[in-house]
C-alpha cells in the first residue's frame, strides 16, 4: 500500500461512521463534483458564492440534516454534520457557509427557540430558502463576548437595537441573523446583560455594510452588519433575556469541534497534494520524494495529521454521547489549527516555485488556513480556557 493509499484508507474508517453516513458522503461528494467544483475557481475569483448554490444544497437535502422530522428535517446525528463539513472542506475553505448555517447557527434555534420560532424558520433553513448567520464579533470585541457594545433597549413590544457587527460569515446572503446584544448594558458582571435576538433581513434599521475583502476564504461571504435604531419585535428574543452568554458558551463546544475538523481536513489535503507532487517532480535526475529531507518532512507532517485525526475522532464520539469535552475541544481547536497553519508553508516549500502559483491548490490552502487559529475563539483564548479548567 502506498503512503497516499494508507493515508486515504484511514479517512473512511471512523468509529462513529455507519453505512448511512457513507451513503450521505457519497451522495454529497457526487453533488459537489458536479455542481460546485467546476465553478469554484470562478467563485473564488468573484469573491462570492451565488445564492443558487444554497438553493441546490437545500433541494438535495444537504442542509441541516440534524433537524427533527416535525420541522421537515431528517433527524440525523452529529456524524452527518461532520461529513458535511469534511466534504465541503475538501473542495475549499471558502465554501464553509452551509456548514456554519447547518451545524452552528440552526442548532441555537433548535435548542432555545420557541415552538412558534421553530415552525416559522426551521423548514426554510432546511430548504435553503432561509440562510442564517450568527453575529457576535464587533469592531472592538472579538473573543470577549461579554465586551460587546451593541445594545437592545426594550420599548413596548420592540427592542431598539444599535451597534455594528463585523467579520460575519454569510452576512450578505443571510435572511436571518442571530445577534448577540446587551439588553442590560449596566449588568454586573457584564455577561449577564447579554441576550440573543432573531433579526430578519427586512427589519427596519438593519442594513449590511460592505462585503469584506480577505486574504483567504475569498469566496466565503463575509460582511459588516449595521443596526441603527433597528426595531426588533420582543417575540424575536431567542430564549431568555440575560441568558445569551450562557447559550453561546453551551454551543461553542460543537463549533470548536467543527473548527478543528475543518483545519484537519485542510491539513490532510495539503499532505496528500504534497505527497503526489514530490513523487512526480524531478530534480538532479530523480524525484524529490527520494531525498531524505523530503521524506523527513512528509513523515513528520503525516504523524501530526494522524495524531490529530485520532484525537478528533475520539472527541466527536464523546460529543455525540453528550459528554462535556470543553477542555479537550479547546485543546483540539488550538493545536490542530496551529499545526495546519504550520504545515502550509512546509508543503508550499516542497512544491518549490510552483507552490506560489495560483493554479496549484496548495497556494489557496496556504491563504485559507491562516485565519483558522483566530476564528471560533482565538487560540490564545483556548489556552486560557484549558488553564482555567485545570484550576490555574
Amino acid at each position: 500500500m502506498s503512503t497516499t493509499a494508507a493515508h486515504d484508507s484511514h479517512k473512511t474508517t471512523r468509529p462513529y461512521l455507519t453505512e448511512e453516513h457513507q451513503m450521505f458522503r457519497e451522495s454529497l461528494r457526487k453533488f459537489l463534483e458536479k455542481e460546485v467544483e467546476p465553478h469554484f475557481e470562478k467563485w473564488e475569483a468573484d469573491e462570492f458564492i451565488p445564492r443558487s448554490y444554497w438553493d441546490r444544497m437545500g433541494e438535495n437535502g444537504f442542509l441541516c440534516p440534524q433537524v427533527a422530522p416535525e420541522y421537515g428535517g431528517l433527524g440525523l446525528d452529529f456524524g452527518f454534520s461532520i461529513v458535511l463539513a469534511e466534504e465541503i472542506g475538501k473542495v475549499g475553505g471558502g465554501l464553509g457557509g452551509p456548514g456554519l448555517h447547518s451545524s452552528i447557527v440552526v442548532p441555537y434555534l433548535e435548542s432555545f427557540g420557541t415552538e412558534e420560532q421553530k415552525q416559522k424558520y426551521l423548514p426554510k433553513c432546511i430548504s435553503g430558502e432561509i440562510v442564517t448567520a450568527i453575529a457576535m464579533t464587533e469592531p472592538a470585541a472579538g473573543s470577549d463576548v461579554a465586551g460587546i457594545r451593541t445594545t437592545a433597549i426594550r420599548q413596548g413590544d420592540h427592542y431598539i437595537v444599535n451597534g455594528e457587527k463585523t467579520f460575519i460569515t454569510n452576512g450578505i446572503h443571510a435572511d436571518l441573523v442571530i445577534v448577540a446584544v446587551k439588553t442590560d448594558p449596566k449588568a454586573t458582571p457584564a455577561h449577564r446583560g447579554v441576550s440573543l435576538l432573531l433579526v430578519d433581513r427586512d427589519t427596519p434599521g438593519f442594513s449590511r455594510g460592505k462585503k469584506l475583502k480577505k486574504i483567504g476564504l475569498r469566496s466565503q461571504d463575509t460582511a459588516e452588519l449595521i443596526f441603527e435604531d433597528a426595531k426588533v419585535p420582543v417575540s424575536q428574543l431567542l430564549g431568555e433575556e440575560g441568558k445569551g452568554f450562557y447559550y453561546l458558551m453551551h454551543k461553542l463546544q460543537q463549533e470548536r469541534i467543527l473548527a478543528a475538523t475543518g483545519a484537519l481536513v485542510a491539513a490532510e489535503d495539503m499532505l496528500d497534494l504534497t505527497i503526489q507532487y514530490v513523487k512526480q517532480r524531478q530534480a538532479f535526475g530523480r524525484t524529490i520524494s527520494t531525498f531524505q529531507n523530503t521524506q523527513f518532512e512528509i513523515a513528520e507532517m503525516a504523524t501530526d495529521v494522524q495524531m490529530a485525526r485520532t484525537f478528533v475522532d475520539d472527541l466527536i464520539v464523546r460529543h455525540m454521547q453528550g459528554q462535556d469535552v470543553v477542555t479537550q475541544t479547546s485543546m483540539a481547536k488550538w493545536w490542530i489549527t496551529d499545526m495546519a497553519r504550520r504545515m502550509a508553508p512546509r508543503c508550499m516549500q516542497l512544491h518549490g516555485g510552483y507552490g506560489f502559483m495560483e493554479e496549484y491548490k496548495i497556494a489557496r490552502r496556504y491563504r485559507d488556513i491562516a485565519v483558522s487559529p483566530i476564528f471560533a475563539g482565538s487560540n490564545e483564548i483556548m489556552k486560557v480556557i484549558i488553564a482555567k479548567n485545570f484550576g490555574l
